[in-house]
């Protein structure tokens, strides 16, 4: 399926819009504390654990937005917007939340087999 943050498919004609489609994550209630607890990591002003969870959540939420695509009969998600936001009391939780427009692809390509 293609993903992609334009809001058109170079080659491709859109020949369907099918809807919104959302993904969203929420990283786990100690995500705040324990990206504080894990700065003895940063290196070079880089925390892996910090960018470790950052990527596991985009991922997921861009694979929970595909499937909702898939549902819908989709080829493709234009459009996709990824949005981070601080949630929970005291900030304890991490939203990403991945969104996107669903379509269908006039004269898709052929999967090679």
């Amino acid at each position: 399926m293609l993903i992609t943050t334009t809001h058109t498919l170079e080659g491709h004609e859109v020949g369907e819009y099918l809807g919104i489609v959302t993904g969203e994550v929420i990283a786990g209630a100690n995500f705040v504390r324990d990206i504080f607890a894990s700065f003895t990591d940063i290196v070079g002003g880089r925390s892996k654990k910090y960018e470790n969870v950052l990527k596991r959540g985009r991922e997921e939420a861009i694979e929970e937005m595909q499937y909702a695509a898939i549902k819908l009969g989709a080829d493709a998600v234009i459009g996709v917007d990824l949005d981070y936001e601080v949630v929970g009391k005291g900030g304890s939780m991490l939203m990403i939340s991945a969104t996107g427009t669903a379509v269908k692809i006039k004269n898709p390509p052929r999967a090679i087999s």
